[in-house]
């Protein structure tokens, strides 16, 4: 294998008993932080907050090293959507009877109207970028 790598014995020998550098040290250090500070945070943080954590607690890095170091690992954060009310039962707005109780045959016809709106964009689910 030396021949096809063009490598002497002599230099292998000198590279495998080399000890380690201290990038490689403080490499496999922010390695062990970044991995205890994501499991801390339940997977939920990501790179900008545990970089964040890091200097915190005393151990200078920058944001596009954790996050090179969570790729590396396969580190990825779990987004949460908060819990959002779409109902608000709790007004006091005149509230239409329900006529139809779920009985939905009908003898004649236009006695009863059904529609589904859901689909009408609002303020609040209007994505701008479906438009594009």
């Amino acid at each position: 294998m030396g021949k096809v790598l063009k490598v002497s014995r002599s230099g292998y020998y000198k590279w495998r008993d080399r000890p380690e550098s201290e990038r490689t040290k403080r490499h496999k250090t922010l390695v062990r932080l970044v991995k205890k500070l994501f499991l801390a945070s339940r997977g939920l943080n990501g790179s900008p907050k545990i970089a964040k954590d890091l200097e915190r607690n005393g151990t200078p890095v920058c944001q596009k090293t954790v996050a090179r170091i969570m790729k590396e690992e396969g580190l990825r954060s779990k987004t949460i959507k908060k819990y959002k009310a779409t109902t608000n039962s709790k007004h006091s707005l005149p509230v239409f009877e329900t006529k139809l109780n779920q009985e939905f045959k009908v003898h004649k016809p236009n006695k009863v109207w059904v529609a589904d709106i859901t689909y009408i964009p609002t303020a609040e689910n209007i994505n701008i970028y479906q438009f594009f």
